[in-house]
């Protein structure tokens, strides 16, 4: 694999602890890794922290603060790694822990904190607990630390509920026990492959304060927490209304009426728990949840004081292009946010969503976050249209005032890849829904570095998990390196601009009489301008000091976002 060799000057050490309301993660940009997916030294088609550690340096020049990454323990990979059959090492197709201590250095040494992915809803169904469970059969205490009932009907041949799995079909499935007859039934929110704890077995609890603190001793700065509105069940398990089953794995993990598996009260006394946890340890540790929870005010409450310090912002990622749209969710996140003492959080893409280059391109009924884009769906991405709106819309969120996060190949504008046949696909949504829901695969494919090397540079031997589309050539990060106008340098302008601004400290105060096809507000002593309408805006006074596509004389033009000093 080519070695990246982007100078590795570090930043200022930003790993030292700060006082209360200054702590490093209300201000961050966070830069999401998916290491299947980021880059392969080894050449297996796969990549792998090694991979990861040789490209570190250009996360450094891009400017971000720190890294996330997706699982990269122990698994079988039934759903590429968020299916952990052991939570302490590992898997061997990303490495060693000698490697991740490797990677970790060398972020801390450029700067840069860490940030790992924890999956406390499941585990793999090969995780021993689960194998010990299926031995041992009915009321013990092994089985105890998941989700087993009796079936219903009158053999129990009915699951124990109507509760739906958010890759499609059931969300129970029925073991053989060990003298060959039909026995209980676990649950399984996700795949079949991914049984749910018990999380009111304080065996779980204990379990995982072990492998928090596997993790902090090891100098992780934090963790991204899965599914975090999960875990907790509602006591008696009831049946829910059809209508609240969701269509497609957003929808299903947003689900718009409440139900009895999602965002139960006692779910906040784990978080209290792990906050306990962190809080032994110097440096401002961080806790991030993917709480898929609405309304706002709902989601703040993962972010109390005592609880997480941070909750991905879902509803701002949900949001159309539209400027009254837009300037409400911004309203409505700081004031839900701020109101528990948390920054608000920004995101447009990441592992399980359509990127948000394609996602832009789409008709508005079709624009937010669904499971995926394929060869038959009815609407395709104009991918003029929607580069153009998505260079704009992170233009916006990089100037608003918390924690951004981004996802790898954003900073180059990557589009959905919609072309893949139904042989090479992986993702379980796909297979559990006969092909009706394309799944995630889409968003990921491994990410390019180098328009003329193998695999375009994602490892040396031309071998890629998922098949790159030859347009990602004219995408590959050495063709935008240095070039006016790209992708990369744009956002390259836009985070070492608002780190010197300190824009994530700021604060948004509106500014009227740009109508209402228009984003406009200042902070951090700029001025921002995001013309969502058909039709140029008139630039006030001041200096252009960045722009998401060319502006023609005094006027910005439509899809475009500017930054005035």
């Amino acid at each position: 694999m080519s070695t990246d060799t982007t100078p590795t000057t570090t930043r200022a050490d930003a790993r030292e602890a700060s006082t209360p309301g200054s702590e490093w993660w209300r201000s961050a940009v966070i830069y999401q890794i998916y290491p299947r997916s980021f880059a392969d030294a080894s050449g297996d088609g796969i990549g792998d922290l090694a991979g990861i550690t040789e490209r570190l340096p250009s996360l450094a020049a891009l400017g971000v603060d720190a890294v996330w990454l997706s699982p990269f323990f122990r698994s079988p990979q039934k759903d590429a790694g968020y299916d952990v059959a052991d939570y302490c090492d590992v898997d061997p197709i990303f490495g060693t822990l000698a490697d991740f201590d490797r990677m970790r250095d060398r972020a801390h040494e450029l700067g840069l904190r860490v940030i790992v992915d924890l999956v406390p809803n499941h585990s793999s169904s090969e995780h021993p607990w689960f194998q010990e469970a299926l031995a041992a059969g009915p009321g013990s205490p092994e089985r105890d630390r998941y989700m087993f009932r009796e079936g219903t009907g009158e053999n129990g041949e009915l699951p124990p509920n109507n509760w739906p799995s958010v890759f499609g079909g059931a969300a129970w499935t029925r073991v053989t026990e060990a003298d060959g007859r039909p026995g209980q039934w676990y649950l399984h929110i996700f795949d079949s492959s991914q049984p749910d704890f018990n999380w009111e077995n304080p065996v779980v609890w204990e379990e995982f304060r072990r492998i928090l603190r596997f993790w902090l001793d090891r100098g992780v700065d934090g963790f991204r927490v899965d599914v975090a509105h999960g875990l907790m069940k509602k006591d008696g398990l009831p049946d829910i209304a059809e209508k609240a089953t969701g269509d497609g794995i957003a929808d299903a993990l947003m689900a718009p009426e409440e139900v009895p598996y999602w965002a139960q009260p006692a779910v906040h006394e784990v978080y209290r728990d792990w906050h306990r946890v962190l809080a032994e340890y110097p440096g401002d540790r961080v806790l991030c949840a993917e709480a898929w929870v609405e309304p706002l005010e709902k989601a703040a409450l993962w972010v109390r004081s005592d609880e997480m310090h941070q909750a991905f912002n879902f509803s701002y990622l949900s949001t159309p292009w539209s400027a009254p749209r837009l300037r409400a969710v911004i309203d409505e996140s700081i004031a839900a946010f701020t109101g528990v003492g948390a920054p608000s959080t920004w995101v447009l893409s990441n592992h399980d969503v359509v990127r948000h280059a394609s996602r832009y391109g789409l008709p508005e009924h079709v624009a937010g976050p669904n499971a995926g884009i394929g060869p038959n769906s009815p609407e395709k991405p104009d991918a003029a249209l929607g580069l153009r709106r998505a260079r704009a819309a992170s233009a916006l969120m990089l100037s608003l005032p918390g924690s951004a996060y981004l996802y790898q190949g954003e900073e180059l504008g990557l589009p959905e890849v919609i072309e893949l046949d139904d042989h090479v696909r992986e993702d379980p949504t796909f297979h559990r829904t006969g092909g009706e829901a394309y799944g995630r695969d889409g968003c990921r494919v491994p990410i390019p570095w180098e328009a003329d090397a193998p695999a375009f540079g994602f490892n040396d031997s031309g071998s890629s998990w998922l098949p790159q589309p030859e347009v990602f050539r004219e995408y590959a990060r050495d063709q935008q390196e240095g070039m006016a106008g790209s992708t990369l340098e744009l956002y390259r302008s836009a985070l070492e601009l608002r780190a010197r601004r300190e824009l994530g400290l700021g604060s948004v105060e509106w500014l009227d009489g740009y109508g209402d096809e228009v984003v406009a507000f200042r902070n951090g002593g700029l001025t921002i301008i995001a013309n969502l309408g058909s039709t140029p805006v008139e630039l006030p006074a001041g200096d252009v000091v960045l722009a998401s596509d060319a502006i023609d004389g005094r006027a910005v033009p439509t899809d475009t976002t500017v930054w005035i000093a």
